[in-house]
């Protein structure tokens, strides 16, 4: 069987993963970056409630006593959810269309402009939602740690909680940095003046 054979006669073959990436519009990867933002800071948010919860019902068994004063671990770890809400709120306000509505921009399109935008908004949105993972997967262990220390000692609660506390901080970095990253991200509305 011949190579040629094997190549797709359609123009509207896609030759592989390169050409679907490059193909792609920047509202496309803008909103892509919205959703991977919000999708997984809620994904962190909920691996840490896992963390924390499991260990603060296991741990309440031997004192009930540490059941409501451990709760704040879930609240940070609801945080990181929280901090991408923010960021897509943010994000999906900067999604600008064109003003005339045509199947295809003109030439004296600000196109450099444009793919910064969408590449801009999508590197901002991954960052958020990949530093909330970590975030909220360390504030699950620490408040798991907070949980279970306190079970034993009541003075080790506030201790752990400090350490719990700069977990928390990674999501706030996160988001600082995701701002930073689109403040300049805006999409062009109309075409170049010459």
């Amino acid at each position: 069987m011949s190579s040629a054979s094997n190549e797709c006669a359609s123009p509207y073959c896609n030759q592989g993963w390169s050409e679907v990436l490059t193909h792609m519009s920047p509202y496309g990867y803008a909103n892509f970056g919205i959703a991977f933002g919000l999708g997984l800071s809620v994904v962190g948010a909920a691996w840490g409630i896992w963390l924390t919860g499991s260990s603060l019902v296991g741990a309440a068994v031997k004192a009930p006593r540490i059941r409501s004063k451990n709760l704040i671990s879930v609240i940070f770890c609801e945080a990181t959810a929280i901090y991408g809400v923010i960021m897509a709120i943010i994000l999906a306000n900067k999604v600008k269309k064109p003003d005339e509505a045509t199947s295809q921009l003109s030439e004296d399109w600000d196109w450099p402009g444009y793919y910064y935008a969408g590449y801009g908004m999508f590197s901002s949105g991954l960052s958020v939602g990949l530093t909330n993972i970590a975030s909220g997967v360390s504030v699950g262990i620490a408040g798991s740690s907070c949980a279970i220390g306190d079970a034993q000692d009541a003075s080790l609660f506030v201790k752990i909680l400090i350490v719990e506390i700069f977990a928390s901080a990674l999501g706030i970095f996160g988001i600082i940095v995701g701002i930073i990253q689109s403040n300049s991200c805006t999409f062009p509305i109309t075409a170049l003046e010459n």
